[in-house]
């Protein structure tokens, strides 16, 4: 039988600690903290995921809270880290749980050089991700590596500026093109880090985390890079396939009747914002592949669409469906 591993991406919701303030005055009282950890808790325990990267992790030791009233990840590997703005208040970040052995790890906070983003003869003063990436090396069971990513791309909330009217429609226009650059800038400088794993490798690679766009958005597309040109020369395609990424929704997609993944609602739209990508060796299609995705299940049943009435999410939940997708090692003649 195929060894198995899961890997999952959860954002967690302003997961802070009790009696903190963050985003200005916004605190949890101590109930409501215990119903997050508990909630938490459960939603992690039905996703039984080997690798799960976090999103809107402020404060690590919240998540330990978590993680060692679950038996399964005894022994599992937290990497996080904290950060605060200014004044103290600390900000979220990206974090990553593994039961599987960590060879390596860092925080990815400046983009690559060759990442800032050029128009004409100016450069996109963006040059660091809003919340840094999460790089770590990781050893499967069948002795083999694969590199994991977590991210949190800028969201579609616009940027106003201080001295904008937030009612005013063009400010919010101009909000939203401000949010668009700047998540197309972080996409572009982790398609770079993620490249440079890729190229010309046999290191799997697996992407986990909210994007904050759709999977045929033109961010999602700058991400996991685009099929060849069906002209090419099969070697010109081999070298573009080498360093392409496959969003599991789509994987399942193809197995499926019909397609419900959404992981996120707002305002009546519902969205698959949370993704999980990997590379060719985990694609089935891929004759050379060292294993599949089997699998994909979204956690989405808290979700509720406040557009057809009162019900709203608690604030103890999350506002995003959490997703697992299930790898099978093997070989190719065993699929």
């Amino acid at each position: 039988m195929a060894d198995l591993f899961k890997v999952g991406t959860f954002n967690l919701y302003n997961f802070v600690l009790p009696n903190v303030k963050y985003y200005g005055s916004n605190k949890y009282n101590d109930e409501v903290y215990a119903k997050k950890i508990a909630w938490i808790g459960t939603q992690l325990s039905r996703m039984r995921a080997d690798v799960v990267g976090f999103q809107e992790l402020f404060h690590p030791e919240a998540i330990k809270t978590v993680i060692d009233s679950i038996e399964a990840y005894k022994g599992a590997t937290l990497i996080a880290d904290e950060r605060y703005d200014d004044n103290g208040q600390p900000l979220p970040t990206n974090a990553l749980l593994s039961r599987l052995p960590v060879v390596e790890s860092s925080m990815i906070v400046n983009f690559p050089t060759a990442a800032q983003v050029n128009y004409g003869n100016q450069t996109v003063p963006i040059t660091e991700f809003s919340r840094p990436v999460v790089r770590a090396k990781l050893r499967m069971d069948n002795g083999e590596d694969m590199m994991v990513f977590v991210a949190h791309l800028k969201s579609k909330r616009p940027m106003i500026e201080d001295d904008e009217d937030r009612n005013d429609p063009l400010a919010e226009a101009m909000g939203k093109a401000r949010s668009l650059i700047r998540r197309a800038a972080e996409a572009i400088a982790l398609r770079h880090s993620i490249v440079d794993v890729m190229r010309e490798t046999q290191m799997p690679v697996v992407v986990l985390g909210d994007m904050n766009d759709s999977v045929t958005a033109v961010t999602s597309d700058i991400l996991a890079g685009s099929q060849p040109w069906r002209f090419l020369p099969f070697e010109r395609k081999k070298a573009v396939w080498d360093v392409l990424l496959y969003n599991v929704k789509d994987i399942q997609a193809k197995r499926a009747y019909h397609d419900v993944y959404y992981t996120h609602i707002y305002n009546g739209h519902y969205e698959a914002l949370d993704h999980i990508y990997v590379s060719e060796e985990f694609v089935y299609e891929n004759r050379d592949r060292i294993g599949a995705v089997k699998a994909v299940r979204v956690y989405n049943d808290h979700l509720a669409d406040d557009s057809l009435g009162g019900e709203d999410i608690e604030k103890w939940q999350s506002d995003h469906g959490q997703v697992v997708a299930e790898i099978a090692l093997e070989k190719p003649e065993e699929v």
